[in-house]
């Protein structure tokens, strides 16, 4: 019956190490989990940069359409302007005429380049923002790598720990069964 503590020790030992075990599993299960679900996230601001560079070769097109659209109004102005003038008996390319036509165009097109630089600005802050969203995408995986290390981390750390606890429990047992004492 001497026997019967030092079983229930030893099993009590074997659980123990097995709980541990279970715990290193768990935390690397944790772990790549958590890696998993950086890695969508990491997906989603991928889409999202994709979406603000579509955003911003949209801005680029819409601009110059409405460049073109603005150009075409400041031509129709001035024609109706010449029209104005020659219903007056006025010389639409001499004199004052002429200056108002010109006055007219160089307005028109500084205007016209006002709507292009709008376009541009609107498309380099979708840049930003595309560039923004794969900086964070990067460092989503990154984490997310990190969180999977630290899973294997902590799962080898408790497998060590388990046969270290057992190791020393072990040797704790064979020291009350042998009655073994340390010796100074």
């Amino acid at each position: 019956m001497a026997f019967a503590p030092l079983i229930i020790s030893a099993i009590g030992i074997g659980i123990s190490a097995y709980g541990q075990w279970k715990a290193g599993s768990a935390e690397a299960d944790a772990g790549a989990a958590r890696q998993r679900a950086a890695d969508k996230q990491a997906e989603i601001l991928d889409f999202n940069a994709q979406v603000a560079d579509v955003q911003a070769q949209d801005a680029v097109e819409r601009g110059a359409q409405d460049e073109s659209r603005f150009r075409s109004g400041v031509k129709l102005m001035i024609g109706e302007q010449r029209a104005g003038q020659a219903a007056g008996n006025i010389d639409v390319g001499f004199g004052s005429a002429v200056d108002v036509q010109a006055d007219a165009a160089y307005l028109g097109e500084l205007d016209a380049m006002t709507v292009r630089q709008n376009a541009q600005r609107d498309a380099w802050g979708y840049k930003v923002q595309a560039v923004d969203y794969r900086k964070r995408a990067a460092v989503t995986r990154m984490e997310g790598a990190n969180f999977a290390d630290a899973g294997q981390n902590a799962k080898t750390a408790a497998r060590i720990g388990a046969v270290g606890s057992s190791v020393i429990a072990g040797g704790s047992l064979l020291a009350q069964r042998y009655g073994m004492k340390d010796q100074d």
